[in-house]
Order: C-alpha cells, then structure tokens, then sequence
C-alpha cells in the first residue's frame, strides 16, 4: 500500500500551478545557474516560501540524474522524502506503544497481545491512517519546502519516541535521528518550530530527572548526555539557520483576523476536510485516554500536534502548515482503535465502502464519458470546463486503474469474512479505498489533470506566437506562471524592472479587460498581439504584446 500511494502522484505527473510549480521553477533556476545557492529565487526574486535545503535536493537531484526529464529528477528526493514520512510515523508509533502506559489491560488468566505484536499492530493502524487522510495527499506529493517540513517533523517524532523508550539501546542512532530532523527544519525556513519541538521534547525530560516525577514513564531513566546532545543540537541547527538569514517563522502572524465568526467557522471546516477521518479519531483517543496524560503515547502526540494546530491557526489557517500535524493526529488516531466499540468500527466500514466505491464509480464514469462520449452530459461538461483538451487511449494508465478497482473489491471481500482480529482493521477500508481514488485520478484523469491544472498547454500556445530566440519581458506573473513559461516554453525571459528589459520585443501579462486594456502597459510603447485563454475566455486570460516601432 505504500507503493501505490506514494509512486502515483510523482510518475507522469506534470508540476501543477501554484506552489508546486513555482517551487520547481526555482530548483530549476539553481539547476542551471540562474540562481545563487544561498538566496534562492527565480528570475532575480526571492522564492515564494522560505528554505534553502528542499531547493537544494530538487536542484542536485535535476543536475545528478541528468537523462531523466527535470521534472521528473526533481520529485525523486520527494518521493524518498514521503517515504521517509510514512516509515518515521510508523516507527514512532512503535516505540511508543511498546511504553507500559499504552500497553492494554492484562487478562485474568492471560491472553492478551503480546507487547511486541500490540507496538506492531498500532503502528500498522497509524500509517493507515495518515494515508487515509484527506489533506495529506496532494501537499505531500508536492515538490514544495512544506512536503520537506512534514518529513523531518515526522523524523523528529521518531527521534523523540526513540528517546522516551527504555527498550532502545543505541542512544547513538537516536542523537543521528534527532539531529537529521533538526536541521532539516531549520534548513527548510522554520528554525523557530525545530527549537520549540526540541523544547517539548526535551523539557519533560529534564522536569521527570529533576524533580523526581514520573512524566513520561522512564524519562528520568534516559542518560543525561542523550537529552543534552539533542537540545544542544536543537540550538545549533536553529542558530546555524537564523546566522544565514532565515527567520523565525516564515509566515507574519496576526490575531486580528480571527476575531470574527466567520473565520472561526472556516477553521472549522478546514480541520474537518482536511483531517477525516484521522482528526476525529484522535479526539476519541485523547478523551479516552485522558487519565494517561503523564505517558509519552499521550503527552508527546498531543503537545505536538497541538502547537502545530496552534501555528496554523496563527497563520491564518493554512492547511501547509496543518499539514505538519498529520503524523502526530495519526498516533492519536492509531491508539483510539482499541477503544473503539464495534458498532462504530462497523459504520466506519460501511461508510467507507459506500464513499469510495462511489468515488470510483464516478471517476470512471467521467472517464468513459471522455472516451466515448456516453453518457453526454459528463462529456459535454468536461470539454466545456476543458478545451483544447483531446482525449486518447493510453493503455500505461488504463491497466493499473482496472487493476487498483479489482484489488479494491478484493479487499472489500476480505474484510466481509472471517479472519483474525486486527486492531486496525476499521482502517483498512478507509486507506486502501482512499488509495483507490487516488490512483484512479492519477491514471484515468491523469492527462486531463494535468491539462487543466499544470501549464503545458498555455506555454505551448504561448510559444507558438513569438519567434525564435526573442526574448520576453514578463509583468504581473506569479512564480508558477513565470515556471511554466521557463521549462515548458524554453523563453528567455526578464522581468520588466531589470535593465535587459528594454532590449526585449514581446511582453506578457496576465488580466485585463475584454479591450485588452491593463493596466500599467503603455500602448505608446506595446501593441496588444493575442489574447490567450488559460482554459475558459471569461476566467484567466494572458495577454502577449509586441514592442511598437
């Protein structure tokens, strides 16, 4: 299951707009030398999200596997940075369930799970369910600097777990681990989150050795070099990343925008999307377990998701920065199965079948319509959202699409027999149907997708209207649509404030009225050429003019 979520999303896929193909754009730029290393920015400006390391590994990555198209080299770091994302929760998970705390009740007369079997298991029930979560898939998918954060978060989990563990013997390792995530993150723009993660992890500690408490089970058990190694290390990575100029935190926060209703109800419902159906798990969890407030199992997931949760409400909601506290809802989430009456796990089966199987069926009812034409009403609103979009036949993507839906109902027909209990079981519907859908729509919606959501096609229409080798000046363009014009459209292009743009014949710019009139474009100077539609003539519009005489 970690093949099939992980590989689709990252093979065939083009860099869709947005972050994704502005953060492309400027691994690009360092990839050719456009870019110094230590500022990286796209064509002179700086780049939209802060960091210099997820630049640098798309970047080497683009130089290092130079017969693969760029794209493509770039997103390999990625996909070993989500796997990296997967593998630490799982792990985490793992030493945290061996602690005594999260152990369950022993029988009268035995019986019950095996401690290793019992870690096992609530490991294998939190990697479902962070691929089962809703938000998490398409950030993490991303060739951006916050698919980078979620990883190293995810490592410092597992670094901190590994350290409140007594039944870890190489401490050695742990340190490694922990200082990997730390300067991961302060590396990626957020030195102040890997300072304030290390203080939670590290405080307790210090507290339990201290004042002789039993915070966190066997903390004060831990080898004082170990807990003063990793806060050490903590420091240094976030100082070594504010001494080159990175800040605190890359995003101004502001308390005033959410002292109104409707933000708090658009937080709301940004929690409820973007976490289903891990976030309500890991309310149970935490309630359920509430009397376990001084166990590692409990204090570090919620100590930790809730300052993430807290940083993306200061942020001004930003699922980017939700996105971090996905592995810690997981845990929470993994650890509520055993609480679970059978009758809820019994909806949440039946609730995904229904869902997903219903998702699929109408992904590939869209998809025949593409095809064939029938049923007319799907097609005719596909070729009305997309034109210029031409369908084909691609058997590559049809085959793993039939194959994804008849393992889908096979894992439908497992779950209905009779076999041995598995505390993750309630999950099993819920990811593997989630991975459905998602391979469906990166195989059968794919070309589609990636026509209305990348820039291949306007770069090629743009393209087709200058002549070789002029160059362009580019004005009011996003970091996205500057991206696509450089890798799909090969322009030499400036920006209208460098000097070299007064050299240039062609400008491009986005907007403007039905007349062609934008403003801040002199038309004593330009002479409006082509109106070129993103998709639709009455959303994005890019305007091309050519240089008067």
């Amino acid at each position: 299951m970690g093949l099939l979520y992980v590989v689709p999303g990252f093979l065939g896929r083009d860099p869709w707009r947005s972050d994704d193909l502005a953060s492309f754009g400027v691994m690009w730029s360092l990839a050719l030398g456009q870019s110094d290393w230590w500022s990286p920015s796209l064509l002179g400006e700086p780049a939209v999200s802060a960091g210099w390391l997820p630049y640098w590994l798309g970047a080497l990555a683009i130089q290092w596997l130079f017969f693969l198209p760029a794209d493509l080299a770039a997103k390999v770091p990625f996909g070993l940075l989500l796997t990296l994302t997967l593998t630490s929760t799982w792990y985490g998970v793992f030493h945290l369930a061996r602690l005594p705390g999260a152990q369950p009740v022993l029988f009268a007369f035995g019986g019950e799970a095996h401690p290793i079997d019992y870690a096992r298991a609530t490991a294998d029930a939190a990697f479902l369910a962070l691929v089962a979560s809703l938000g998490v898939v398409m950030l993490a998918h991303e060739t951006t600097v916050d698919a980078a954060r979620l990883a190293f978060v995810a490592l410092a989990f597992h670094a901190a777990a590994r350290i409140l563990s007594p039944f870890v013997r190489s401490h050695g390792k742990t340190v490694m681990l922990w200082s990997i995530a730390a300067f991961g993150l302060a590396w990626s723009g957020v030195p102040g989150l890997a300072l304030a993660l290390g203080l939670l992890a590290m405080a307790p500690i210090l507290v339990a050795k201290g004042l002789r408490l039993g915070l966190l089970g066997a903390a004060s058990s831990i080898p004082t070099w170990v807990w003063i190694t990793g806060l050490a290390t903590t420091v240094l990575a976030a100082g070594s990343a504010v001494s080159v100029g990175a800040d605190w935190h890359p995003h101004p926060w502001s308390w005033s925008s959410w002292l109104h209703m409707e933000d708090w109800q658009r937080w709301g419902r940004l929690l409820l999307w973007f976490t289903w159906p891990t976030g309500l798990l890991a309310l149970w969890a935490m309630w359920t377990w509430r009397r376990h407030w001084q166990s590692a199992h409990w204090f570090i997931p919620v100590t930790w998701a809730g300052l993430l949760l807290l940083l993306s409400w200061l942020d001004g909601g930003r699922d980017r920065t939700l996105l971090l506290a996905m592995p810690m809802l997981a845990t929470l989430a993994a650890f509520s199965l055993s609480t679970l009456r059978r009758s809820v796990s019994a909806w949440l089966d039946w609730f995904s079948v229904l869902f997903f199987t219903g998702g699929a069926l109408i992904i590939w009812v869209i998809w025949m319509a593409m095809m064939t034409g029938v049923p007319a009403q799907p097609a005719a609103n596909v070729a009305k959202l997309a034109p210029f979009f031409t369908p084909s036949w691609q058997p590559v993507l049809f085959l793993p699409a039939l194959l994804m839906t008849l393992g889908w109902l096979g894992v439908i027909v497992w779950r209905l027999g009779r076999h041995r209990p598995a505390i993750w079981k309630s999950l099993v519907l819920s990811a593997s149907g989630f991975t459905l859908c998602w391979v469906l729509l990166m195989t059968l919606w794919l070309p589609l997708l990636n026509h209305g959501m990348g820039q291949v096609s306007i770069s090629s229409r743009v393209a087709t209207q200058i002549p070789s080798g002029q160059c362009v000046v580019v004005q009011g363009l996003s970091h996205a649509q500057i991206a696509g014009l450089l890798y799909h459209a090969e322009l030499a292009m400036v920006r209208e404030t460098q000097p070299d743009a007064t050299q240039c014949h062609w400008l491009i710019t986005v907007g403007g009225s039905p007349a062609g009139r934008t403003p801040g474009i002199d038309r004593a100077q330009w002479q409006l050429v082509e109106r070129i539609p993103r998709l639709r003539e009455n959303r994005e519009t890019w305007l091309l003019y050519q240089r008067l005489p």
